[in-house]
């Protein structure tokens, strides 16, 4: 089975609630995670908070976007 996120939604800060498709339900928090020149608008928290569900993963309105593979490894380690 591929790894899907199916609902994401803000909590504070940089976390973000997700539920993937396994029936796993955990938060990721993103703060140290947003290096490099795609996810740099996202450390202003009104960019950050700007995301969707597409194609499987979440992404921001700027085209950023992580794997839902390596969003479930982060919730792993916060959990």
């Amino acid at each position: 089975m591929f790894l899907e996120i199916i609902e994401a939604s803000y909590l504070s800060e940089y976390r973000i609630a997700l539920t993937f498709n396994n029936g796993v339900s955990a938060t990721v928090d993103l703060k140290d995670k947003l290096n490099g020149e795609v996810f740099a608008p996202l450390n202003d928290l009104s960019q950050f908070q700007l995301f969707t569900v597409k194609y499987n993963t979440i992404e921001w309105s700027n085209g950023a976007d992580m794997a839902p593979e390596y969003l479930y490894e982060l919730s792993l380690e916060n959990s």
